[in-house]
């Protein structure tokens, strides 16, 4: 018999939560999109950005989750790279599909996806490089 273990946690099964993360994604997203998906070449990129998007929020609720269990700074920072990550590429999502927003910082003159995916790699790069003493 193990001594010191965690008591069994229920945890959702991975594919039924990337399963509802990606209705509830494709439900919120593809009314916005709707209108735009009738250029042919445009379909296949807006699906892309589309599925990008479904993964990185369920990658971001998966690490979430690690982060509340095990926590770490080496988590947090992974956590906020893929939430950064989710960002960016709604953003790309929203700009492939002509959705007029505020994507240009022009004090800079640079889009605000490339600065939220400089972030993204910042966060994962931290992540990767922190040393636990």
């Amino acid at each position: 018999m193990q001594t010191g273990t965690r008591p069994a946690q229920q945890t959702a099964s991975k594919p039924l939560l990337f399963g509802l993360v990606a209705a509830v994604v494709v439900g919120i997203i593809a009314p916005l999109t709707l209108p735009h998906v009738t250029h042919p070449s445009m379909v296949y990129h807006i699906i892309l950005h589309i599925a990008a998007v479904a993964i990185a929020a369920f990658l971001s609720i998966v690490s979430l989750t690690a982060y509340s269990r095990a926590g770490g700074a080496r988590t947090l920072f992974m956590t906020m790279g893929f939430i950064a990550l989710g960002v960016a590429e709604l953003f790309y999502l929203l700009q492939a599909a002509a959705i007029p927003l505020p994507f240009y910082v022009p004090a800079i003159n640079i889009e605000a996806s490339h600065i939220i995916t400089l972030v993204m790699l910042m966060m994962f790069g931290l992540g990767v490089l922190k040393v636990n003493k």
